[in-house]
């Protein structure tokens, strides 16, 4: 086992400092201002200045690019994070202003923090660190901080394939994607897919007096609630015919696997304000959470507390995919699912929302995996590593396995529960040096010896030599 890093740590007074500067740009990337956004991206890049950090240009919010390669022969690992963050929500329900770091006992609270400029700066000041007293890194690192992943990475895709010489790497490491909980480490193997659309039903040209047109023409909410409640059956599964293709269930190893991780249904109840756990019938929780695909309703627009018929209802649904589920053949399913119903008197449509993104996994053998194993192990000495699933979808990931021909390990310090995009978003201040010694340990696995990096071709360079 990898010896925990005698590195010294920056101060948690330091780090701290310097995060909140960080945290106090208010960079949403949904409502801020491009001088906003830049104003973050030029901070984060201000840190790299050991890797040439800069602030490059995309269709949208920019890049955040830097490379240090003093170490020739060694593998090469890609940074990934990102410098947006979510909208506050009310900020009535913050106990602090959302821009504000604030201490708060063992915590550190505020938006971004957990999600994902703490993660993302921790491992920059640990580098700043190694290299001050080092000299040097014991591998290659570059680095890729964008702007514009809580909406979708719309912009990273061109992005990428324009630059990927540049960005070719061994291993993809995303300082984004929680841990599953705070009391055991862990890391995912996986994480799902995402395709999201909105359901619009068209009645009359204009919202209708309900007294003196009630009863003659249909009423689209009336039809977007049956169609809602179509999509799924009285047991809780999907019924859309076809939705279940490319899903392969769980093997028995699998769900042993799961059955072994400790899971308290009415603690989890509890945590959520539940009266009990409900999903698809067959399935536990945690199976379902880990291994299942979804298909939720997230929204529903139309009318209101007054005496109308209205003119146009929507309805918001996101579906998250697993195994070889393909998005656009998931939204096919729903459209012909939908015309299948054959509702009267009104126009339906069903539109895409967004970018689509299949799921993602990595090999439990994968040589990262055994790395960040063992650096988890030595810096949380007895406690077994567990090889948990991102049920929420980081759309990077495929897209640098399919541009640079590099997989993706997650190796985050931020929590699930720490409220990410929620109000109150927070940090555990002990994640911090933790992190560091980590992200230390599997830097210096991962150069050489049993866990050593196989080096990976982008993906035209390797036809071209077939």
């Amino acid at each position: 086992m990898a010896a925990v890093s005698e590195l010294e740590l920056p101060p948690l007074e330091s780090v701290l400092a310097s995060l909140a500067d960080y945290v106090a740009i208010p960079s949403d990337s949904r409502s801020a201002d491009r001088d906003t956004m830049r104003r973050a991206a030029h901070w984060i890049a201000g840190q790299l200045d050991f890797a040439g950090g800069r602030v490059e240009e995309t269709g949208g919010h920019p890049v955040v690019r830097g490379e240090w390669l003093g170490a020739p022969g060694a593998p090469t690992v890609l940074m990934y994070g990102h410098y947006d963050v979510q909208p506050t929500g009310d900020e009535s329900e913050w106990l602090s202003p959302p821009f504000l770091l604030t201490v708060d006992g063992d915590i550190a609270r505020g938006r971004g923090v957990s999600d994902d400029k703490g993660p993302v700066y921790l491992v920059v000041a640990m580098l700043q660190a190694a290299i001050a007293q080092r000299g040097g890194l014991p591998l290659n690192v570059k680095f890729l901080i964008e702007g514009e992943e809580e909406i979708g990475s719309p912009h990273l895709p061109e992005y990428a394939r324009q630059h990927a010489r540049e960005l070719a790497c061994d291993l993809v490491i995303s300082a984004d994607g929680a841990q599953w909980r705070p009391d055991e480490p862990s890391l995912s193997v996986a994480s799902k897919g995402l395709v999201a659309f909105t359901i619009t039903v068209e009645g009359a040209r204009d919202d209708l007096h309900s007294g003196r047109y009630g009863g003659t023409v249909a009423n689209p909410v009336h039809v977007l609630a049956t169609i809602l409640a179509s999509l799924h059956g009285p047991d809780g599964s999907v019924a859309v015919p076809g939705f279940y293709d490319g899903v392969t269930p769980p093997s028995a190893d699998r769900l042993a696997q799961l059955d072994a991780v400790p899971f308290d249904d009415e603690l989890f109840a509890a945590q959520t304000g539940v009266p009990e756990t409900y999903g698809e019938a067959g399935y536990a929780t945690l199976q379902r959470l880990w291994e299942r695909p979804t298909l939720e309703v997230n929204g529903v627009a139309g009318g209101g507390r007054y005496t109308v018929i209205p003119r146009v209802a929507r309805g918001f649904v996101s579906c998250r995919l697993v195994g070889d589920q393909d998005p656009q053949r998931v939204l096919a399913a729903v459209r012909g699912h939908v015309e299948r119903l054959g509702v009267r008197g009104v126009r339906v449509t069903v539109e895409q929302d967004g970018g689509a993104v299949p799921a993602y996994r990595i090999d439990p053998a994968h040589p990262a995996i055994a790395a960040a194993t063992e650096a988890l192990q030595g810096v949380y000495p007895g406690q077994e590593v567990l090889l948990a699933v991102i049920a929420g979808t980081l759309p990077a990931t495929t897209l640098f396995e399919q541009v640079l021909g590099a997989k993706t390990l997650f190796f985050s310090f931020s929590t699930a529960d720490e409220k990410l995009h929620a109000p109150n978003e927070f940090l555990r201040l002990r994640r911090i040096h933790e992190g560091m010694r980590a992200w230390d340990a599997l830097l210096t696995s991962m150069a050489d010896g049993p866990h050593r990096l196989r080096p990976v071709c982008l993906p035209d360079l390797a036809q071209a030599k077939a």
